[in-house]
């Protein structure tokens, strides 16, 4: 048994924060990335259980991050923001294995009832 961790991927810095301060008030253990290198080395070098990714960032877009992160880890869970209502790209997120969409501006209730609905507080899976 052990704390379920979670990556915020988003370039806001106060949408990370936020959802860090919920989440980890929740007992989740959080890592941020403000980009997509960030996310995929975070990735690479921890255990993550669930991501929080944003569908538009600079550099390398949500769906590019998605498609990179199935590449390293098959099974990871992964739920996207959007301010965008692009119907297409949540789509085909959803067609790349991500659980749901959140549009932006989202209620942190939410974001929270999906962390504790896509993952237990305490992840026993062994990886």
């Amino acid at each position: 048994m052990r704390q379920a961790n979670i990556l915020i991927v988003d370039d806001q810095f106060g949408i990370r924060i936020l959802l860090t301060e919920v989440l980890q008030k929740e007992g989740y253990e959080t890592f941020q990335a403000a980009n997509g290198v960030q996310a995929l080395d975070i990735a690479k070098n921890h255990r993550i259980d669930l991501v929080l990714l944003d569908m538009k960032i600079p550099g390398m877009d949500g769906i590019e991050i998605l498609k990179r992160l199935k590449e390293i880890k098959p099974d990871i869970r992964v739920i996207i923001m959007t301010a965008y209502g692009e119907l297409d790209m949540i789509q085909e997120a959803k067609d790349l294995g991500a659980l749901t969409h959140f549009a932006k501006p989202f209620d942190i209730n939410d974001i929270r009832q999906a962390a504790k609905k896509y993952l237990p507080m305490k992840a026993d899976e062994a990886q």
